[in-house]
């Protein structure tokens, strides 16, 4: 017995069409995953107060960029992940030389090194050379130990050197506190997004494919 089949070609054609609106589709919905989950932790990192130089390090980009595929894929990522990931884990930060941690208190300023860098941090030896003025360590058996020095107040609660020859107006403050160890707080959950970005692609590839159709 001998079996024949033939294939209309209306049918192959119509099946190739239907792979192209498939890859178009898939292409379409990992765009779209993508730049949502880009713009959903920008707005994290916005929302808790990180600032929005940090959430510009997030990035995002597509493969392949130019042709539509079955398999694609996008890949988000950020520019400062250490800074990033920090902030995700909230992982409990040590001295390296095992001593003390210098946490700048209101009256330290900020540093102008660290505004270039994107960053309001200063250490205690970028503050005397900034300010001309010498730390005073004091050991507290309770509480955190400080690194004190004197100086003048200026308006917005910063110390500053003093001009004074009689000493008014000179006072004792905080610039550091010193501390063995510090907690970060966890302030984003990334993987959160990333997950609701994952289930959603389904449902965005099958609206992408019945748009393509209509």
């Amino acid at each position: 017995m001998k079996l024949r089949l033939d294939i209309d070609p209306g049918i192959v054609a119509m099946m190739a069409a239907e792979v192209a609106a498939g890859e178009r589709a898939v292409s379409a919905a990992i765009r779209e995953a993508g730049t949502g989950l880009k713009a959903a932790w920008r707005l994290q990192i916005t929302g808790a107060e990180l600032g929005a130089r940090l959430a510009r390090t997030i990035r995002s980009e597509q493969f392949p960029k130019a042709t539509p595929s079955l398999n694609a894929a996008a890949v988000v990522w950020s520019n400062a992940p250490v800074i990033v990931g920090a902030h995700g884990t909230g992982p409990l930060i040590r001295s390296k030389n095992g001593f003390w941690l210098a946490i700048p208190t209101p009256a330290a300023g900020k540093s102008l090194r660290g505004l270039r860098r994107g960053s309001a941090s200063t250490t205690p030896g970028e503050w005397e050379r900034r300010t001309g003025l010498r730390l005073r360590f004091i050991y507290r058996r309770r509480g955190p130990s400080l690194l004190v020095a004197e100086g003048r107040l200026n308006t917005k609660g910063r110390v500053v050197a003093f001009r004074s020859k009689t000493g008014r107006g000179v006072v004792t403050a905080p610039i550091f506190l010193l501390v063995p160890q510090v907690k970060l707080p966890k302030r984003l959950d990334l993987a959160r997004d990333a997950e609701r970005a994952a289930d959603g692609v389904p449902g965005l590839i099958v609206a992408n494919w019945v748009e393509g159709r209509t």
